[in-house]
């Protein structure tokens, strides 16, 4: 009875947001997401005054995964046990990594395009790969991260007001040499469009905007202390509720957040669902998205519609498969709650 019922609220939820339930798209429009490719230049002069740590910014959670390669070595971040399983049944064993290991289906140009300016990013070396080459990573390979930065270099290109959060908070298998090479890649891709963690995390859209400064690197490794342009990733708490249970994960997230003050830095609130090995066996076949997300998005969103951001307010909010609900615009319009009464916009 209960099933059915969970059931009935997922496609309730679906329905009364005007999408598909087989396909989380809007009906009757095209295309998954709305456009949000220029949000933060549109902001009202009240919020691009204030500083950045108390904007609503959606961001999304292991952002680079839209794409895994199943012919590739299982990644270094995995433990022994799934590397030994995925050795014994090859490419079967790694069809259902993918499945669980993909938890976006937006490439970096897409997830931008609809709004996303916060990417969570894990690196590693690939065993075998000549010279310094990295690559993101999760269970699987992905692309290489030049490809992936230049992406996004492109998208800020032809969006001058626009800034991005990219934040490296996990490296495998990498040396001071994988680091130096990875490094010098940001600073060759972006240039001048970093911003140096000199200045106080009280920074604002106008003051990135007057000095031409469109990405924020957080660098989670002490090579980070020696490089100007690289802000520590003691700067962007990002508290991890480790559960499948949404009900505790909404917990989790209103106690991390009432924590917040206590660090006065930037924040990740984390609404996803962390899969067990035994969540994993039950859906072996369905996949993250189909066993796991889909069915507690209800429940998730309604918190995230429910917050308010500010000093002790959310801040950046992460998510899985950010097209399958307008998860973006939904984050983005909570920034109106800071505006004073008359100038709030009529959503």
């Amino acid at each position: 009875m209960w099933e059915r019922l969970q059931a009935f609220r997922i496609l309730d939820y679906f329905w009364a947001e005007g999408r598909d339930p087989r396909t989380g798209n809007k009906v009757g429009v095209e295309g998954s997401r709305s456009s949000n490719a220029d949000w933060m230049g549109s902001l009202s002069p009240a919020l691009t005054s204030m500083p950045m740590r108390y904007l609503a910014v959606p961001g999304s959670h292991d952002s680079f995964s839209f794409w895994v390669d199943e012919k590739a070595p299982v990644g270094p971040d995995q433990k022994p046990m799934v590397k030994h399983l995925a050795s014994a049944f090859r490419l079967v064993a790694k069809k259902v990594m993918k499945k669980w290991s993909m938890t976006q289906n937006l490439t970096f140009s897409e997830q931008l395009e609809g709004g996303i300016r916060y990417f969570d990013l894990r690196v590693s070396s690939k065993p075998g790969e000549p010279g310094h080459e990295i690559f993101f990573i999760h269970g699987l390979f992905g692309h290489k991260v030049r490809d992936g930065l230049h992406e996004i270099n492109t998208f800020l290109n032809s969006h001058p007001k626009e800034v991005i959060f990219l934040d490296f908070n996990h490296h495998y298998a990498m040396n001071k040499e994988h680091h130096r090479y990875l490094i010098a890649m940001l600073q060759h891709v972006f240039g001048h469009k970093l911003c140096n963690s000199n200045v106080t995390e009280d920074i604002t859209l106008d003051y990135l905007w007057e000095n031409k400064h469109q990405v924020i690197v957080f660098y989670h490794h002490p090579l980070a202390d020696d490089c100007p342009h690289l802000w520590p990733g003691s700067k962007i708490p990002a508290p991890w509720a480790n559960t499948t249970d949404a009900n505790k994960l909404i917990q989790f997230l209103e106690t991390t957040l009432g924590e917040r003050t206590q660090c006065g830095s930037f924040h990740v609130s984390q609404a996803i669902l962390t899969p067990r090995v035994k969540t994993i066996f039950r859906g072996l076949v369905k996949g993250l998205r189909n066993h796991l997300v889909e069915r507690n998005l209800p429940t998730i969103m309604t918190w995230v519609e429910a917050q308010r951001p500010g000093a002790n307010g959310v801040n950046i909010i992460t998510s899985d498969f950010v097209e399958l609900v307008d998860f973006a615009t939904t984050v983005i319009k909570l920034n109106n709650l800071l505006l004073p009464r008359p100038c709030r916009h009529v959503t």
